[in-house]
């Protein structure tokens, strides 16, 4: 190795050691030698996070009496919200929004051709042996 080339790497390493002493070594932290102070508390964060929860049951409560349903509580709020975020609640009404328009069309056919509508669990049947194979 070259002289040169081995002379800045030990300078480059006395320099980073020393930053590196330094910053441990002395007193205080970065926020006080800076004179930084946090804008909020935690415990108005906290605050703002119950009335931002407050709010948002309120609203869905209103949303739900508008449309006739009851209001709903905090807890069951809250597992509306970690089974929709699992992906499970969306997954399951659009199937079953999915499977009620099937159904209208079906009966539409049906009723053109002067035969008898089926009800879901007839038509869920129908398509579960339909899947199978007819067996």
């Amino acid at each position: 190795m070259d002289s040169f080339a081995l002379i800045v790497i030990v300078i480059i390493v006395l320099i980073v050691t020393a930053v590196v002493l330094i910053g441990i070594l002395y007193p205080g932290s970065g926020a006080e030698q800076l004179d930084w102070r946090p804008t909020r508390s935690a415990e108005l964060e906290f605050t703002n996070e119950l009335d931002d929860l407050e709010q948002m049951e309120a609203a869905v409560n209103a949303k739900r009496r508008a449309r006739g349903a009851s209001a709903i509580s905090h807890a069951e709020l809250k597992r509306e919200i970690e089974l929709d975020l699992k992906g499970e609640l969306g997954e399951q009404s659009l199937e079953q929004e999915d499977l009620a328009q099937l159904l209208e069309a079906r009966n539409a056919r049906r009723r053109a051709r002067g035969e008898a509508e089926q009800t879901l669990e007839e038509f869920e049947r129908s398509l579960v042996a339909g899947a199978d194979g007819g067996v």
